[in-house]
């Protein structure tokens, strides 16, 4: 058996295009939804996220800001530059760019956003709505896995859902929104003891522990549903996932690749967020 993958690249443009018919409805009442995003720093990565996101807007004609603040800024000032953005009626979406330098409060400067602005959805009420299913913004990478299974026509209900992590950021949220659709949810992380056990027990396996090639084909239950949501670089410098690609494709019915699968959604989602965000402050 040989994988089908799971082409990531072709489904967001499918989504995206499906949010940008909301959009262009939402322009025709003379409302053009707006993102702004916050980078603080030089890192590389953060940049091309940040160009990627700006891209993406642009694509369905979104109003989009940058805004860049020096590496040495101070909290004082950042909290001042979102509580800008808080009050600023072209803004519906707002995002500040992780990792921060180490000396900013991450979790402050995130609970500084208005809720019905923060379209990354980390803001304590939103995670605390996506425990009861009400969350208007699901945290975007995992809220993209959804849509990927559903798109792909692969079943939830009933299915034994694998999650492996247990970050705010994917971990957790994914586990509660595969338990929504009512999948039987196990969560592991890197520690649990034997984990191939359980991996093996998975209808649907999500990889999110941050380890290039941590799961292996041994690990992987025969036409089980794989998802990559890893990103890391190996030896070589090459882009790899938390799924080891080669020996997995053999073994799984699905699989998504790295880069090309998880990683077009996550962006695709929090557009369309942010669309949700405008129709929400424009009901």
């Amino acid at each position: 058996m040989t994988a089908q993958i799971i082409d990531g690249k072709t489904i967001a443009q499918q989504v995206r295009a499906e949010w940008k018919v909301r959009a262009d409805a939402l322009k025709a009442r003379g409302i053009i939804p707006g993102m702004a995003v916050i980078i603080v720093g030089n890192d590389p990565a953060s940049k091309v996220y940040v160009a990627n996101k700006v891209k993406a807007c642009a694509e369905l004609g979104l109003y989009s800001k940058h805004v860049e603040l020096a590496s040495d800024c101070t909290e004082a000032a950042l909290l001042a530059e979102v509580e800008s953005l808080n009050n600023d009626p072209a803004i519906h979406g707002i995002l500040v760019q992780l990792p921060l330098p180490k000396h900013l409060d991450a979790n402050k400067v995130i609970e500084a956003i208005n809720p019905d602005k923060d379209v990354d959805g980390f803001h304590q009420k939103n995670v605390g709505a996506l425990v009861t299913g009400e969350t208007p913004f699901p945290s975007c990478t995992p809220y993209g896995v959804m849509v990927l299974l559903e798109k792909t026509g692969i079943a939830i209900e009933g299915k034994h859902a694998v999650v492996v992590g247990r970050s705010n950021i994917v971990g957790k949220p994914m586990a509660l929104l595969l338990l929504h659709k009512n999948a039987t949810v196990t969560i592991c992380t890197s520690k649990t003891v034997d984990l191939a056990k359980h991996t093996r027990d998975a209808d649907i396996l999500v990889a999110a522990v941050g380890r290039a090639n941590f799961i292996t084909g041994d690990m992987v239950k025969a036409g089980a549903t794989v998802i990559d949501v890893g990103i890391n670089r190996n030896a070589e410098g090459k882009l790899v996932g938390d799924v080891d690609f080669a020996s997995v494709k053999e073994v799984a019915g699905y699989i998504t690749p790295v880069p090309g699968g998880v990683g077009p959604m996550t962006i695709t989602m929090l557009v369309a967020n942010t669309v949700r965000a405008a129709e929400r402050a424009n009901a």
